[in-house]
Formats: C-alpha cells, sequence, structure tokens
C-alpha cells in the first residue's frame, strides 16, 4: 500500500477530499519526523510506538577481503508495534492460511 492509497482510504472513509486528507497524513508524518528529530518518543496506543536508537560504533570485516572495515555510531529510526497490534496482525495471517 502507497501514500497515495491511504490517502484515497481515509478521503472514503472521512468524507474530506483528497486534498485535505493528505495535507493531514503529511501534517501527521512530519510531526512524527519532528518530534524524533528532536529525541521525542512518539506513543500510539494501541498501534505502536516511534523512537530513535543509538547504534554504537563498531569494528566489522569485508566479507570479500576479511578486512577490518570501522562502521561509526548512528542513530536509527524504529517502529515497535504494540503487543495488540501484533495479535492482531498475527490472527489474521493465521487465518488466511
Amino acid at each position: 500500500m502507497t501514500k497515495a492509497n491511504i490517502i484515497e482510504k481515509i478521503s472514503g472513509g472521512t468524507g474530506l477530499t483528497k486534498l485535505e486528507t493528505e495535507a493531514v497524513v503529511n501534517g501527521f508524518i512530519q510531526i512524527v519526523k519532528g518530534s524524533l528529530l528532536d529525541g521525542e518518543r512518539v506513543d500510539l496506543r494501541g498501534f505502536g510506538s516511534f523512537g530513535v536508537q543509538h547504534r554504537a560504533a563498531r569494528t566489522a570485516r569485508n566479507p570479500r577481503t576479511n578486512q577490518p572495515v570501522h562502521v561509526p555510531s548512528t542513530y536509527i529510526p524504529f517502529f515497535k508495534p504494540s503487543r495488540s497490534f501484533r495479535k492482531d496482525v498475527n490472527a489474521a495471517i493465521e487465518a488466511k492460511k
């Protein structure tokens, strides 16, 4: 599903125009991004949480040459689904089998 599909489905279910719905979806995305950039966590009850994890610097190996390669530390955004969301997804996929 793409962003355009999401906008179309929300628009059809709410009665908002596609332009209004696109503005709402873009606003939501910008708020989540801005919160993560500020180091804040975003919790959506029953859905999941967005956050930022720190990955420490490490030494890896190039598999082709077996030479050590320095991997710098970095911050990675993540999404962790809620327990109820995971349970619902698991039940839905198991029912389709």
